[in-house]
């Protein structure tokens, strides 16, 4: 029986240091054009659709499996499998929220058993990428997707929790049960109802054992 759901996000928070994108980005070849589109929509001079916009150019003719390939190189912070190993020994079911790019939503379950995940989607014609986005998605999207999730399990938002890091973690911040800020930016902190910082995943376990105890 699902009690309640984790949502994690993945860039700053699963991964450490540089984005999903960035780490992709620097082996498809448009490291410049990733960085441009990050720090326009870090400092808002961009919206999300704009960033991807412009980071999708530099997938064109690469293809999913050159990219799953070069995914098993992702830095990632430690102690992801042992977390997602007792959320669902508490039944609470693990899930990735991202704006990261759809394939690495989808390796991350492959790889460590989350339940699904959501991403903007690029498009994908004869087995190879355009350069276009298929589907966008914003943090308002992302939130949405979570809330989706629990309506589809008859989870109510307040037996969710949230773990972020930074902008696009805010919407969804504001509507799960728990907020947890990891290595959080200062926006991220102010709008958690708490927040822990390290190199190790295992360091959310406590706040989330507190929070889950008063619906267990």
């Amino acid at each position: 029986m699902t009690r309640g759901v984790v949502f994690f996000d993945v860039d700053g928070t699963l991964v450490p240091g540089i984005s999903s994108g960035q780490h992709l980005a620097d082996r498809l070849g448009h490291a410049d054009l990733c960085r441009e589109a990050e720090a326009g929509y870090d400092d808002g001079t961009l919206t999300n659709q704009e960033a991807s916009v412009i980071d999708a150019r530099g997938w064109a003719t690469w293809t999913p499996s050159d990219v799953r390939g070069f995914l098993a190189s992702l830095p990632l912070v430690d102690g992801i499998p042992e977390t997602l190993a007792w959320c669902r020994a508490h039944d609470l079911l693990p899930v990735v929220t991202t704006l990261a790019w759809d394939p690495v939503g989808a390796y991350l379950c492959d790889r460590f058993g989350f339940a699904r995940s959501c991403g903007p989607v690029l498009e994908i014609i004869n087995g190879a990428y355009t350069g276009e986005v298929a589907a966008h998605l914003d943090e308002y999207g992302k939130r949405d997707f979570a809330l989706s999730v629990a309506t589809e399990l008859n989870i109510e938002p307040s037996h969710c929790a949230a773990i972020g890091d930074s902008r696009s973690d805010l919407p969804l911040f504001g509507a799960a049960g728990l907020a947890i800020a990891f290595n959080g930016d200062p926006a991220a902190r102010a709008a958690a109802h708490t927040g822990v910082t390290g190199t190790d995943l295992r360091a959310v376990i406590p706040l989330l054992d507190t929070w889950q105890d008063r619906f267990r």
